[in-house]
């Protein structure tokens, strides 16, 4: 063998095992998205602020210097999740949960980018531009707090991540702006589709969890949308629907209670932990 291709090829093994050792396999990485409910939007109450075990971290993505944040780096769980000031979100005892049913030497994370009020056409990398232009200026502030690109962000953060651990799993929650959208199964593959492609991962290892809008038992006002998130895995093989049955809400039917939040996220976690073998046996 030549000696310079020799050297070349002995650098590129030694640059791959450095690689694969920096990242930590039980490092359990989750991607989360969607509108106001997985954005949060309920008060955080002084019980969420308070017991967070430092293996549940979160990666921010913008920069929060009032909380001491950098885009990019990661921070115990203490909520806020998503942006600077949001609310409660279910991936707040999502990790709470799992970390207290999994082995002590597992950690998870979560990556938050999220946008109230937002259609699923605004994760959709080929169409986000025109969407954009038909948001109120509200809308349009928060989102320029992703670069204009909230999909772009995801992706960002996400390949930091995949740096120090392994992704696991795509909280979605989204669907009050898209009710009654019967395509909205379609456009949500796009999405879950591009990440796939995006982060070189394979959908039968990474599935997909959609919570459902707040329930019609709750009065929820776009609770007829729950009946197309439930067909999400005739177009998804490896998604699974997360019910919102007695998850308590706000008085304005739309979202979820800090009550209801919590109950949500521990259901996406007992199915997640489902999907990785574990049986719950713990709660936060």
């Amino acid at each position: 063998m030549n000696i310079h291709i020799k050297v070349f090829s002995i650098a590129y093994l030694l640059l791959l095992s450095l690689s694969a050792f920096s990242q930590d396999k039980n490092f359990h990485i989750y991607l989360c998205f969607g509108q106001s409910n997985m954005e949060g939007n309920a008060k955080i109450e002084p019980q969420d602020t308070v017991n967070i075990n430092p293996r549940f971290q979160v990666m921010e993505a913008v920069d929060c210097p009032d909380l001491n944040r950098k885009m990019g780096q990661w921070y115990t769980a203490i909520p806020p999740l998503c942006r600077c000031k949001t609310g409660l979100t279910p991936a707040d005892y999502f990790g709470r949960e799992l970390v207290a049913n999994l082995p002590e030497k597992v950690r998870v994370g979560v990556i938050n980018v999220s946008i109230g009020g937002c259609k699923i056409e605004l994760f959709d990398n080929d169409h986000y531009e025109s969407y954009v232009t038909t948001v109120p200026g509200w809308m349009k502030n928060f989102i320029s707090q992703y670069n204009g690109n909230p999909y772009a962000r995801l992706v960002e953060m996400a390949k930091l991540a995949q740096k120090d651990g392994v992704i696991k799993g795509i909280l979605l929650h989204q669907g009050e702006s898209n009710t009654n959208d019967t395509l909205w199964t379609q456009k949500v593959k796009v999405v879950y589709d591009n990440l796939m492609h995006d982060l070189n991962l394979k959908p039968r290892k990474v599935p997909l969890l959609a919570g459902e809008t707040v329930n019609a038992d709750q009065g929820g006002i776009c609770a007829s949308m729950n009946k197309i998130i439930a067909t999400l895995p005739q177009t998804i093989k490896n998604a699974h629907v997360i019910s919102s049955a007695g998850c308590t809400d706000s008085a304005d039917n739309l979202h979820f209670n800090a009550a209801g939040y919590r109950e949500l996220g521990k259901r996406y976690a007992t199915q997640m932990l489902s999907l990785l073998g574990h049986k719950p046996m713990a709660t936060n």
